[in-house]
């Protein structure tokens, strides 16, 4: 990514400065060494994008992984982009250091998609750099609208009518000024006088109702992705909520059933895990769950046991108080702790604290391997504070264990000991 940047600044300083050069003023033969320099340098990013960098790359073709080290700098780099390291520099013998004739550097814009692509991909909010980026888009547009005003104004000439640039103060943001005025269409401006201001302003004035609604949709359409998430979030608790108060449910309830949503979205980003995860192949889905959670059910057992059962949870999150199983309840999960604690209670009263288990903490599973999976449950579990539990029901314990008899044996035997 970082050399791709630095490939893609080149690009933006040919693509921006490039145009003005050659219609503003301002290449004069007193600085022209200085503008040189920097084309000379943006031109050496450009070859060694091109013959180190490029050729080095990998590419799918026909299903198939290509890496094309060693295969020349055309496998895999694309026309344009052979193009647009052509030297036509060397016209500036004949006809002086004419910036019209670096206009194929601008070519070169796979780098530039390629970068914004890359970029993205790391970024853990890439809807703030789409938004920066089409913003981007809109002020070059601008640019080169400015430029081809100046361009008009010089060729009908400087100052002749009211519509043209009339050369005082700054001639850049003069133009820009009538640029953004104009493409935009805010009005105001002075009317075209002669044929060719009538038609330039005509196709300006096209062009920014299309480019304009264009980036605006675009705009909306990065924002609205960007929020989607939080507008489904926002519908699924106005649609729970009116369905509480049709059927009248008390307060005490319906707050707790915000603070849920409130929680649930808050500390996982979704309410639902599983509704990402599916959308992957079963091989992406289980190299993510180890990489999160391999850690919690870690628990010595099989290692592809473990595996099975990272695709098999199913995460759920208890409120303060909430009592994730009951004294004398016929066991049909098994929990294991994903963050926060749960407390067991007993004694007399069932108040008393017997245990606190913490995250990667184990419960329920010996009633699941008790003899026709009848056991009840000895103990009150009550959720201490917020607590994120992953559940596993008998049966899908049942299929998970056919394949692992040494591992059925082990639990099997831990069970009679504790029972």
């Amino acid at each position: 990514v970082a050399w791709l940047m630095l490939v893609t600044i080149a690009y933006n300083w040919n693509c921006w400065f490039i145009p003005l050069r050659y219609v503003f003023p301002y290449q004069t033969p007193s600085n022209t060494i200085y503008w040189f320099a920097i084309d000379v340098m943006c031109d050496i990013c450009y070859l060694c994008d091109l013959i180190i960098f490029q050729p080095r790359v990998r590419f799918i073709k026909g299903g198939d992984i290509i890496v094309s080290i060693g295969s020349g700098i055309f496998m895999g780099s694309s026309c344009l982009d052979v193009l647009s390291v052509f030297p036509f520099d060397i016209l500036y013998f004949f006809f002086g250091f004419n910036p019209a004739l670096r206009a194929n550097r601008m070519l070169k814009h796979n780098t530039f998609f390629e970068f914004n692509d890359r970029l993205e991909a790391i970024m853990e909010k890439a809807y703030i750099y789409r938004v920066i980026r089409t913003t981007g888009y809109l002020l070059f547009i601008l640019h080169i609208n400015a430029c081809l005003y100046y361009w008009a104004s010089d060729y009908e000439g400087i100052g002749s009518t009211r519509w043209v640039y009339d050369g005082e103060g700054n001639m850049y943001l003069r133009c820009y000024y009538w640029a953004v005025r104009s493409l935009i269409t805010i009005g105001g401006l002075p009317e075209p006088q002669t044929l060719f201001e009538i038609i330039f302003q005509l196709l300006n004035y096209f062009m920014g109702v299309f480019v304009f609604s264009s980036l605006i949709g675009q705009m909306r359409d990065v924002i609205g992705a960007a929020t989607a998430g939080q507008n489904y979030f926002r519908s699924c608790v106005d649609n729970t909520v009116s369905y509480m108060n049709t059927y009248s449910i008390p307060k005490l309830v319906q707050n707790r059933v915000r603070t849920w949503y409130e929680y649930t979205w808050d500390s996982q980003g979704m309410l639902d895990e599983s509704e990402l995860l599916e959308q992957m192949p079963t091989k992406m889905q289980l190299a993510v769950a180890i990489d999160v959670n391999f850690a919690i059910v870690n628990k010595g057992c099989d290692t592809q046991m473990i595996y099975d059962m990272l695709l098999r949870l199913k995460s759920i999150v208890y409120l303060p108080g909430d009592f994730v199983c009951k004294k004398g309840e016929i066991g049909r999960e098994m929990y294991i702790i994903k963050q926060g604690e749960v407390q067991v209670l007993g004694g007399p009263d069932g108040t008393k604290v017997l245990v606190t288990l913490r995250a990667g903490a184990v419960f329920g599973e010996i009633s699941l391997l008790a003899a026709g999976g009848g056991n009840r449950r000895t103990a009150n579990v009550v959720a201490h504070g917020f607590a994120n539990l992953f559940i596993l029901d008998k049966k899908t314990l049942n299929e998970i264990l056919v394949h692992y008899p040494d591992s059925e044996k082990l639990l099997m035997k831990k069970a009679k000991y504790v029972l």
